[in-house]
C-alpha cells in the first residue's frame, strides 16, 4: 500500500485534504484505492507490466493535479469541493476531484468563483461592509511522451473592497480573497517532473512559495486572511511569495520513505511584480532584490497508510533580499515623522512548525470526522516587526445526520508585535503628548464558521469573526486604540463546470 501511494504522492496528500476539510469531497463509504469504471487501476500506478490501455488510463487520470489543488486552496474554494482522490459519485471522472472538467488525454480544467462579504456592526474605526471576489481558471496537461511530466496554469481575476482597510483599520484582512492586485493575473505557469518512481518531485516556472510550503487544506474553511490560505505572519517576517503573484522559482520534494520527506525551494523576490498595475505577464527580472529559500522536513500520511492521516513539518525560511526598515528612513531618521522613503535593509529569516491531523473518524470507510491543526512562526534574523505568530483550530466534517458534506470550524490566530513593530505608534503618541502604556502589541482573531453544501456546485460558509486589539500600525497617530471589531461574514464558493452540468460535485448522482 505504501509504495502504491508513494507513486501518487500528490493525491495522497489530497486524500488527507478530503478527510479533513472537504465536506462532500467524497461520499461516505468511498474507498481510498479507487478503480476506474472498467475495473482498471486509477489511483495506483499500474506499473511497467500494465497493458497500454491501463497506462493510458493512468496518465489521463493522473492523481489530482497540482494546479487544481492550488487554484482551489487559494481561491478560497477549497472547502467547496476540493481534493477528491477516491472513487465516488462526486468525482468527474471517478479519479478526479469534484468540479473538474476532464477533456481526456491527461488534460483537465477547473473554473470556480469565490465571493466574500464582511460587515462590522461594532468596533473598528467605523462601521461598514465590503465585498470581494475572485474567478479562478486552472488547466493541467500531462505531456505526451514524457513520463511524469506535466504543465500547470492558473489565471485569476480579483475584484472588490476590503473591510479591514476601509472600516476596521488594522493591517490584516477578514476577507482572504482580497489582495495581490484587484485585477486579472497569470498566477501560475510551471513545469513539473516526477522522477525515481515518484520519490522526487521537481517544479520550475512562474511559481508561488505559500501553496508549496505553508498551506493546508484545513485553512480555507475560514475567511480571515491570518489563516486562509497560509499563516499571514510569514509574509511580514520574510518576503515569502504569495498568491496570486508568481515570480521565477523552483522547488524539489524528495521522499525518504512513504512518510518522511525533505523539501527545498528558491524563489525570486521582485517587488515590481507586486505592483497593482502588474498582471503577471511581465517576466523580466528587472527590479529583483534577491531570493527566498525555504527548507523543511516533514512527516505526512494518508488514508492509504494511516486511518487518521496527519501532516507535520518544521522549516526555516532564508530571505536573502531587500526589505524596508520598519522605523528608520533613508537618512537614518524616524520615518513616521519625516515621511521619507524607508531605509533599505538586506536579509531576514524565520522558523516555523506546523501540523494538521485527523483525530476522530467514526466510519473507517468515510471521510467524516474531526481534525485539528496548529502553527507557530517566529523571526530569527533581521529587524522584525513581530516576535511570533500562533494559530490553532479544529474542523468537523459531517455535522448532522443528512449533512455529510457540511463543516463546522473554529480557529484563533495571534500576532505578537515586536518592540520595532510598535515603535512608530509609541513615537507618534509621545509626540502627541500621550502615554504609551495602552499601545497594544498582541492582536488576536477568532473565527467560527459553518460550511453548507447547498448543491453539488454551490457552497455557502457563514462565519463570525472577532478581532481583539486590532493593530494600529496603519494609523500610528490615532490618539486612541482601535476598538475590538465584531465581524459578520459569508463566503460563497461555486464550481462553475458543475453548475453548467459539465462536471460533478459533492452529492451529485
Amino acid at each position: 500500500m505504501g509504495k502504491q501511494w508513494r507513486k501518487h504522492r500528490r493525491w495522497a496528500a489530497l486524500a488527507f485534504c478530503a478527510a479533513t476539510v472537504t465536506a462532500g469531497a467524497c461520499p461516505a463509504g468511498a474507498q481510498v484505492e479507487a478503480t476506474a469504471p472498467d475495473g482498471g487501476p486509477s489511483l495506483v500506478n499500474p506499473g511497467p507490466k500494465a497493458s497500454p490501455a491501463q497506462k493510458a488510463r493512468y496518465r489521463a487520470n493522473r492523481a489530482r493535479r497540482r494546479v487544481i489543488r492550488e487554484a482551489r486552496s487559494f481561491s478560497g474554494a477549497s472547502s467547496a469541493a476540493a481534493s477528491l482522490d477516491v472513487q465516488g459519485s462526486s468525482a468527474t471522472p471517478p479519479s478526479l476531484p469534484p468540479g473538474t472538467l476532464d477533456l481526456g488525454n491527461g488534460i483537465s480544467m477547473i473554473l470556480n468563483y469565490t465571493g466574500e462579504f464582511a460587515a462590522n456592526p461594532s468596533g473598528g474605526i467605523r462601521q461598514g461592509s465590503a465585498y470581494a471576489g475572485q474567478i479562478a481558471f486552472g488547466l493541467d496537461a500531462d505531456l505526451a511522451g514524457i513520463d511524469g511530466g506535466s504543465v500547470h496554469t492558473v489565471v485569476t481575476q480579483r475584484h472588490g473592497r476590503s473591510l479591514a482597510q476601509d472600516s476596521i483599520g488594522f493591517d490584516g484582512s477578514v476577507q482572504e480573497i482580497y489582495g495581490g492586485g484587484q485585477t486579472a493575473h497569470l498566477t501560475l505557469l510551471s513545469y513539473e517532473q516526477k522522477l525515481f518512481d515518484n520519490r522526487l518531485d521537481l517544479e520550475v516556472g512562474r511559481l508561488l512559495a505559500n501553496p508549496n510550503f505553508l498551506a493546508s487544506p484545513l485553512y480555507c474553511n475560514f475567511q480571515n486572511n491570518a489563516t486562509c490560505g497560509a499563516p499571514k505572519s510569514i509574509f511580514k517576517l520574510t518576503n515569502f511569495t504569495y498568491w496570486p503573484i508568481a515570480t521565477w522559482g523552483g522547488h524539489a520534494k524528495a521522499w525518504v520513505n512513504d512518510k518522511v520527506f525533505l523539501h527545498a525551494g528558491i524563489y525570486e523576490v521582485n517587488p515590481r511584480d507586486q505592483l497593482p498595475t502588474q498582471n503577471g505577464i511581465d517576466w523580466s527580472t528587472n527590479g529583483a532584490t534577491g531570493v527566498l529559500v525555504p527548507v523543511e522536513v516533514g512527516y505526512s500520511t494518508n488514508f492509504g497508510n494511516d486511518p487518521l492521516p496527519r501532516n507535520y513539518s518544521v522549516g526555516v525560511v532564508f530571505d536573502r533580499s531587500d526589505h524596508k526598515d520598519p522605523v528608520l528612513d533613508q537618512r537614518g531618521g524616524a520615518r513616521v515623522f519625516s515621511g521619507l522613503d524607508p531605509l533599505t535593509r538586506f536579509g531576514r529569516s524565520a522558523v516555523y512548525a506546523r501540523f494538521d491531523q485527523m483525530v476522530w473518524r467514526p466510519d473507517p470507510s468515510g471521510i467524516q470526522g474531526l481534525s485539528v491543526f496548529g502553527v507557530a512562526l517566529g523571526g530569527t534574523g533581521g529587524r522584525q516587526t513581530q516576535d511570533y505568530f500562533l494559530e490553532g483550530g479544529a474542523v468537523l466534517t459531517g455535522t448532522f445526520p443528512g449533512r455529510p458534506y457540511d463543516t463546522l470550524g473554529f480557529v484563533f490566530a495571534m500576532e505578537k508585535l515586536s518592540p520595532l513593530g510598535t515603535a512608530n505608534i509609541r513615537a507618534a503618541r509621545t509626540a502627541l503628548g500621550l502615554g504609551t502604556r495602552n499601545v497594544e502589541s498582541l492582536q488576536t482573531i477568532l473565527e467560527l464558521s459553518y460550511g453548507i453544501q447547498l448543491t453539488p456546485a454551490v457552497r455557502l460558509m457563514p462565519n463570525l469573526q472577532y478581532v481583539i486589539d486590532p493593530d494600529q500600525t496603519r494609523f500610528p497617530f490615532r490618539p486612541k486604540p482601535i476598538p475590538d471589531a465584531f465581524v459578520i461574514g459569508a463566503k460563497l464558493s461555486v464550481d462553475l463546470f458543475t453548475l453548467a452540468g459539465l462536471a460533478k460535485g459533492p452529492g451529485s448522482q
